[in-house]
């Protein structure tokens, strides 16, 4: 058995279930409102999960803690910090994102899931709405995305997507306004710094779904 095959838990799809394939998850969810689902490395943290349920899985960490923490004392990168992360079941397709504890993975926003939305976008949301977190609070933290391209876009403040305005796509545009206006208006002093995932593996946010 290959060391990265994956089980995918469908909590909220056309048939809830455990599933061995992205495609076979895909087809759980695509089409269907507010789905809820993730990807575990083994049969059995798959079957306990999905004993449970959605929310007590959504804020558990994907790179493990211990690992954060050697990068830490090895100076390569910093705990006091925020990551944020996106995921989409297509392009377009369902998108949400979300901001967590660098040190801890605790959730500290989440946004979604959005019907019809790019990984780019979630990518770039996640990034101002940690902006705007941490400038609300006063806080020193840096900021951790894996995204060059929502990275881009956010020093040029300016979304770059060509996705159509539709009744699915609404919301998400209304808050991409929102987002770049955001950032035109606020003099943001928090350093956005690129995650280095071939190095450090996935980022602390990531939703371990592929």
């Amino acid at each position: 058995m290959s060391k990265n095959k994956k089980y995918y838990v469908v909590w909220k799809g056309k048939k809830p279930g455990i599933y061995k394939s992205w495609e076979e998850c895909k087809a759980m969810i695509s089409g269907y409102k507010n789905p809820q689902y993730r990807a575990f490395p083994t049969k059995a943290q798959a079957q306990e999960a999905f004993e449970s349920n959605y929310w007590t899985y959504i804020g558990k960490k994907t790179t493990h803690r211990s690992n954060v923490e050697e990068l830490a004392n090895s100076g390569k990168i910093s705990l006091n910090s925020i990551a944020v992360d996106a995921a989409s079941s297509g392009n377009p397709g369902i998108m949400e994102y979300r901001g967590v504890d660098t040190k801890t993975q605790k959730v500290l926003f989440h946004m979604g899931p959005f019907p019809l939305g790019t990984n780019n976008i979630g990518e770039f949301l996640a990034l101002v709405h940690g902006l705007a977190f941490l400038h609300q609070r006063k806080s020193n933290r840096i900021i951790y995305s894996d995204s060059q391209i929502a990275i881009g876009w956010v020093r040029k403040k300016k979304c770059k997507t060509t996705l159509a305005v539709n009744p699915k796509t609404a919301k998400l545009h209304d808050l991409i306004k929102r987002a770049e206006t955001w950032l035109k208006s606020t003099d943001y002093k928090t350093r956005i710094i690129k995650w280095d995932t071939s190095s450090w593996g996935e980022i602390p946010a990531d939703f371990g779904r592929k």
